[in-house]
């Protein structure tokens, strides 16, 4: 059986160290795992009930939660932003919460990981992607955590998915987002 996860990150950036670090994952998910990395993220409006009317929300609204409906987890890549996540993927966050209750990541599995500059690796901002993704519903896969610091430097000439000690930690998270995912 395959297990369909959705990656979603933070950094609209070109060249992004989060980016690499998504597409890291995905180059060496385990067997049997297929990750996708969601684009569109930036073409998202800021959440407003206003426009979250059925059979009107954003065009890219419904695919960021058509695409997480179709997924069996969700894996997050968080940079840290003044301490905290990116407001883009708050938003995405928002969106995929609604109808409340019944949202596209209501009970499905999911992890935070990434890395920054600051010598801790995005933690705030990680913290605070799995508080505000699983007060929105998800299924927050305790101990599925991966903070890789000094990113700047780190990645200067080496993409994550050459790097063997970030390959392993993506590995890990992922596979411990698999044994968590019921439909696995």
């Amino acid at each position: 059986m395959s297990v369909r996860i959705l990656a979603l990150v933070g950094s609209l950036r070109a060249g992004s160290h989060n980016r690499q670090l998504a597409e890291a994952a995905a180059k060496h998910a385990p067997e049997g795992v297929e990750i996708a990395v969601h684009e569109g993220l930036a073409a998202i409006p800021f959440y407003n009930e206003d426009i979250d009317v059925e059979g009107n929300v954003p065009e890219a609204a419904a695919e960021l939660r058509a695409a997480a409906a179709q997924a069996d987890a969700l894996l997050f890549f968080s940079p840290e932003y003044n301490g905290t996540m990116p407001a883009v993927l708050k938003n995405a966050i928002d969106w995929l919460s609604r109808p409340y209750g019944a949202g596209a990541i209501s009970g499905k599995p999911v992890a935070v990981v990434g890395t920054a500059f600051g010598q801790y690796g995005g933690v705030w901002a990680q913290d605070d992607a799995r508080k505000s993704v699983g007060i929105a519903g998800g299924h927050v896969v305790e101990g599925a955590t991966l903070s890789i610091p000094g990113s700047v430097t780190r990645f200067a000439e080496t993409h994550p998915s050459d790097d063997a000690e970030v390959v392993e930690g993506l590995r890990k998270v992922i596979e411990q987002v698999v044994e968590s995912n019921p439909a696995a």
